[in-house]
């Protein structure tokens, strides 16, 4: 029983090492098209035109390409110089990020859309199949399809390994 637990434990160390835990999230994001249009679907919308903000509540949902995102509100904050470009999303109240294989859930996400950077934040969990990650904040870079997990306290996970 020892033996198998040092095989593991060293099997789970050599699985971080070789960046199986960075590749958990955002593979499939690479490459991902950040010209996609945004769309929202929500229960309400308020526009605060005077602060460059719109914010809608109750079961949102955001979509941009292979990306879904949903939370109790999102606040999009936007610049309006005769074309209206969106800078940021900012999502609260049971976060919850899909891609074509990966869910991710958090108390709150910021999408910055001009630098296609998605941060997640508290209590965050990541889940591909089986292999499950779990830490404070979530960094997703969609250009370059690379994350880090990491934030205050300890990261943590469980990875199945591949069998032949």
């Amino acid at each position: 029983m020892r033996k198998t637990k040092t095989v593991l434990i060293a099997a789970a160390a050599a699985l971080v090492a070789s960046g199986a835990a960075a590749q958990l999230v955002g593979d499939t994001l690479r490459g991902y098209d950040r010209s996609a249009p945004i769309d929202f679907a929500a229960d309400r919308i308020e526009v605060l035109e005077a602060e460059n903000q719109a914010l809608f509540t109750g079961s949102v949902e955001v979509t941009q390409g292979s990306l879904a995102l949903s939370a109790g509100s999102i606040r999009v904050l936007y610049e309006d110089s005769g074309e209206l470009t969106v800078s940021r999303l900012i999502a609260e109240g049971s976060v919850r990020l899909r891609t074509n294989t990966e869910r991710a859930t958090a108390r709150r996400a910021i999408y910055d859309v001009p630098r296609s950077i998605v941060t997640l934040y508290g209590d965050v969990q990541v889940n591909r199949g089986t292999d499950r990650l779990t830490g404070e904040r979530l960094v997703i870079d969609l250009d370059s399809g690379s994350s880090s997990i990491g934030g205050a306290g300890r990261v943590t996970g469980s990875f199945t390994p591949a069998t032949e």
